[in-house]
């Protein structure tokens, strides 16, 4: 595919994004923020590129997002970082179970799980939103290709439509950012400046 073509491609996706998930974004990020606002904090996990968005999510929620919002850091572990954990657990336990054992340890009722799959089959991601889901998890779906066996274990989703991974990614870190945005504004509403 030339760059022009994937370009348009690109566009077309978050076009269908807009017209079809907005509802869906916004709620997931009202329900982030509300977990926020009570205290909780947020797990993500993802294989490959969603580990690395899992990743960039929770240095956007720790950091910050915006460099003219001076805030407290906000309590978010991207569960892709830890090789020692990851490959003890993929090891001794099976790589299906190295994101399941981690929101066992670190996550609590009322917590938020971000399970990123572009397929929405991912064999770990899903078993990490089961357990999440024992522990009375919030369990939040950033999710493609129709949602796969993922997505009736989440509390809500947004399905990217798309079948493309490329095109999921790249809607799955524009999802992240807004509610990285809809988060800072509930939760440091005196910093954020008006847009």
């Amino acid at each position: 595919m030339d760059a022009a073509g994937a370009i348009r491609e690109s566009i077309a996706v978050k076009q269908r994004l807009l017209e079809q998930c907005l509802e869906d974004i916004q709620h997931c990020g009202r329900l982030l923020a509300e977990s926020l606002q009570r205290g909780g904090k947020v797990l993500l996990c993802g294989n490959g590129g969603s580990a690395a968005d899992a990743q960039h999510i929770a240095a956007e929620l720790v950091v910050r997002l915006r460099s003219q919002v001076n805030r407290a850091a906000i309590p978010a572990i991207a569960l892709t970082v830890d090789s020692s954990i990851l490959t003890a657990g993929g090891n001794d336990l099976g790589f299906d179970n190295v994101f399941a054992r981690q929101v066992e340890a670190y996550g609590r009722a009322g917590d938020v799980l971000v399970a990123i799959s572009t397929s929405g089959n991912s064999e770990n991601v899903l078993r990490a939103a089961q357990q999440a889901q024992r522990q009375g998890m919030v369990v939040i779906g950033l999710l493609g290709n129709g949602g796969g066996r993922i997505l009736p274990h989440c509390t809500a989703a947004v399905v990217v439509p798309s079948s493309v991974t490329a095109r999921i990614q790249e809607a799955h870190i524009l999802i992240g950012h807004i509610w990285c945005e809809m988060v800072e504004e509930a939760l440091f509403p005196d910093q954020v400046p008006a847009t």
